[in-house]
């Protein structure tokens, strides 16, 4: 790869890891634990649970990002951007690239940390649907930062519905993964919202496959001192949201800057 750009052999690179980790996601088999919850849960304490994501989801998106921007500078962030964009735009090498592409990873990782310590202390104290509004912004705020790092705003609908997607995506498998897979794909390339979507719709959507996801670990996590082992899973599913987005804003960035 000696003749292609910096953005190409990153390209290259970005396309490898997505297909490691797409075809991880896919190999991985269901846990027995899980297959024998989804009979055995009762439909009304399902709905509890989808109903707390859902909830979460709009409440944040109404009032609550205003105070995740308090968790970090979100104009320093912005700011260093520009700087970094130059400098990649002057140097052209792999090291102005890296500048950027680094603290997006880096930033997914703090979040994952502070996310999983959250959902095992929660745990410890039986807290399994208070804890849903909490993960919910933990995994919202690594987003947020992820997409700033890249240059990206998420304050417009149309980002909502990206965002909403990669989670939606990053807790999903098989064809529902394909699927999804493919609406970020087209997004990438055409940044709007498809006629006949909505964030709304995508809002129910997204908040169904994490009910779907993590509804065993919650009901786990409800039960005192046991419950930090259900919320030791925030920090699994944390981390996937979290490399499926850098992924994905990656490729955007890469995308829009690669010559």
């Amino acid at each position: 790869m000696r003749n292609f750009t910096a953005h190409q052999k990153e390209w290259h690179r970005n396309c490898t890891e997505e297909e490691k980790f797409l075809n991880k996601i896919n190999s991985g088999k269901k846990m027995h634990i899980n297959r024998i919850l989804d009979e055995k849960i009762p439909k009304k304490l399902r709905g509890s649970i989808d109903t707390a994501f859902l909830k979460a989801f709009s409440l944040i998106f109404e009032k609550g990002t205003d105070i995740i921007e308090k968790t970090y500078n979100k104009k320093q962030l912005e700011r260093d951007f520009r700087i970094l964009l130059h400098a990649d735009r002057c140097f052209q090498d792999e090291k102005a690239l890296k500048n950027i592409t680094r603290p997006a990873e880096r930033s997914g990782n703090i979040n994952i940390f502070v996310s999983g310590a959250s959902g095992i202390g929660m745990g410890l104290f039986g807290a399994g649907l208070p804890d849903i509004p909490v993960f919910t912004g933990m995994i919202l705020k690594c987003i947020y930062e992820i997409s700033l790092r890249y240059g990206f705003r998420y304050n417009s609908n149309a980002e909502k519905y990206l965002i909403l997607l990669i989670i939606e995506g990053a807790v999903s498998d098989g064809e529902q993964l394909a699927v999804i897979d493919n609406r970020i794909e087209e997004f990438i390339r055409r940044p709007e919202i498809p006629i006949g979507c909505s964030v709304e719709q995508q809002t129910i959507s997204t908040s169904h496959a994490l009910t779907s996801a993590l509804m065993y670990t919650k009901v786990i996590q409800g039960i005192p001192i046991v419950g930090a082992v259900g919320g030791a899973y925030d920090f699994k599913y944390m981390k996937r949201i979290s490399k499926y987005a850098n992924i994905k804003y990656k490729k955007r960035f890469l995308l829009r800057t690669g010559k």
